[in-house]
């Protein structure tokens, strides 16, 4: 069916509109600029129609049941039959020549209504609720509700600081029962832990006997939750929502990419919520994924640039780092965790080293939803810029060998601790190591050059997910001082090589470069036009590689190889 025949006409509080067939009256509406408001309702959870908050009015053309001809007026207009009391507009999808008012008297009557019960017995506690400044329950209390309470019976009291699990504190009092937590559990979560005990305005929200709200998800539980009922216990008590500056970002446990929010105020990160893309991550993110930030105040930050364990400048360490690179017999070990624009840097200075090229494989669990076996966001960055033309094993024990042949005096390694990564102890006093890395690590200790790299957090560039998703971040905050954003750091450290004055770069001119390069996946692509929800690449010859990821949230990797051998053979 195409896309036009995939539409239908509704009329929309008196303007007939297309809208997809198939969808509900508030998504309907929501695409031509009109709100309907909601509470339960969750476009990626079912429909349950409990707040009865998005109530409107729908009627349908009316035919005679005789012939099935339309009925007309007097003014030889189709008769609208319409329904005796409002519907819910969660529960109500579209159809043929539907008519729906959404901003009635009666409609604005019955969400008054609505907003009063909820009202009844909610605690005026907004000056300390953490979900001030984005509530549903504040924004349309002042849009829909009469500015003053007619209850003068005295409210139910709940428990004000319930403990669901590692990660969740309950307010009870606040809970208007909308049971999205629930569904969210129950539904995507795979973990049936949550649900309602009691009746009426004495229901409360709690675990189920020995049960507690523990799975990796679970302060997704907070994302959904419309009121302040659910809390963050990193976040509670933090911040007000209204200072934090929200800046789109990727997480970079897994190859998963899911897209996020990283909300920070003067520098400082101080929350992590996951940002839609339904091509990637719906409305989800890992808890684990949440806490990367933690990196950027660790208490084993590099900050500063080292020469033989003593701290230098920026140019002292780039003319010593050049020098022992410059000798020959140099690899380079590049990591999953580098940016696409990172590693065509990287690329280019193995070239002019002649230095092979490694990549270690992270590889871990995966959970069938969005957090991958690989656990590096940008494998197939490595991959797409030619840094590497192979999947990677998941150690170095190659690099090893070629060091125990004395194959390799020097290695300069980016972001990979090469102790973990399977070197020995003897094979590593037998090279020198120039580390770029963020944290101090056995190989830190024992690097001759030290240079700080930065957090995602505190760059921009571009990572390529499982999906092949060409996927851009933005810089949250700035890294620590004097230190340099790894694509400015390689670029000065390849004009110190070449023995030339450091070049200007941006993201956009390293673009202009990467297009020039032949046969190339990202060929086409610029930072600037990528879209915040990413670009589907085609892999072509990377498609076929033994990838460690199976099946997840929007992938399949027996889909992914079948969906993108067709595009190839379509686009010859």
């Amino acid at each position: 069916m195409s896309e036009a025949e995939n539409m239908l006409t509704i009329n929309l509080d008196g303007e007939f509109v297309q809208v997809p067939a198939g969808i509900n009256l508030i998504e309907a509406a929501s695409l031509h600029g009109k709100e309907i408001p909601h509470y339960c309702y969750h476009p990626k959870l079912s429909v349950v129609g409990n707040c009865r908050m998005c109530l409107v009015e729908m009627g349908m053309p009316m035919k005679d049941r005789t012939t099935g001809e339309p009925l007309l007026d007097k003014d030889g207009e189709q008769k609208i039959g319409w329904m005796p009391k409002p519907v819910i507009g969660c529960g109500t999808n579209v159809g043929p020549g539907m008519h729906v008012k959404t901003d009635s008297q009666e409609v604005l009557d019955c969400r008054n209504g609505v907003m009063e019960f909820l009202l009844v017995n909610h605690p005026l506690d907004c000056p300390i609720c953490d979900q001030a400044g984005e509530c549903g329950l504040q924004e349309f209390a002042l849009d829909y509700g009469r500015g003053y309470s007619r209850f003068v019976e005295e409210k139910n009291v709940k428990p004000k600081q319930v403990d669901l699990g590692p990660r969740v504190m309950l307010d009870d009092e606040r809970c208007i029962l909308c049971s999205r937590c629930i569904r969210f559990c129950q539904e995507v979560a795979d973990d049936d832990v949550l649900g309602f005990v009691d009746r009426g305005s004495h229901s409360t929200l709690t675990c189920y006997p020995g049960k507690q709200l523990e799975n990796n998800y679970s302060l997704n539980t907070v994302d959904i939750c419309p009121v302040g009922a659910l809390t963050s216990k990193s976040f509670r008590f933090s911040m007000r929502a209204w200072f934090l500056k929200e800046t789109p970002a990727i997480c970079t446990e897994s190859s998963v990419g899911c897209n996020i929010t990283v909300s920070s105020r003067e520098g400082v990160v101080h929350r992590i919520t996951p940002r839609r893309n339904d091509a990637v991550n719906d409305t989800w993110m890992p808890d684990s994924g949440r806490e990367l930030f933690r990196e950027i105040e660790d208490e084993n930050r590099l900050r500063t640039f080292r020469v033989a364990q003593k701290d230098v400048s920026l140019d002292e360490a780039l003319a010593v780092a050049s020098n022992f690179l410059s000798k020959g017999a140099v690899a380079v070990v590049g990591s999953g965790s580098c940016s696409v624009e990172e590693q065509f840097l990287l690329k280019k200075i193995a070239n002019y080293l002649e230095a092979p090229t490694f990549v270690r494989g992270h590889i871990g669990e995966e959970d069938g939803l969005l957090l991958s076996a690989d656990r590096t966001p940008n494998l197939r960055g490595a991959l797409a810029t030619g840094f590497i033309s192979r999947y990677p094993s998941e150690n170095l024990k190659a690099l090893g060998r070629r060091i125990s042949k004395g194959e390799i005096k020097t290695v300069f390694s980016i972001r990979e601790d090469l102790f973990e990564a399977g070197l020995t102890a003897e094979q590593l006093k037998q090279v020198q190591v120039v580390y770029l890395g963020t944290l101090e690590n056995q190989t830190s200790r024992k690097a001759r050059v030290v240079l700080p790299a930065q957090t995602s957090f505190e760059r921009s560039g571009s990572f390529i997910n499982q999906q092949f998703r060409l996927q851009k971040f933005l810089q949250a905050v700035p890294g620590p001082s004097g230190t340099l954003p790894d694509l400015l750091l390689l670029n000065r450290l390849l004009a110190e090589l070449r023995g030339v004055e450091v070049p200007s770069i941006s993201l956009n001119e390293l673009w202009l470069e990467i297009n020039d390069q032949k046969e190339s996946v990202l060929k086409g692509q610029f930072f600037e036009t990528t879209p915040l929800d990413g670009v589907l690449l085609d892999p072509g010859k990377f498609r076929s590689l033994a990838y460690v990821e199976r099946k997840g949230l929007h992938f399949d990797l027996a889909d992914f190889k079948k969906e993108t051998k067709s595009k190839s053979r379509k686009t010859r």
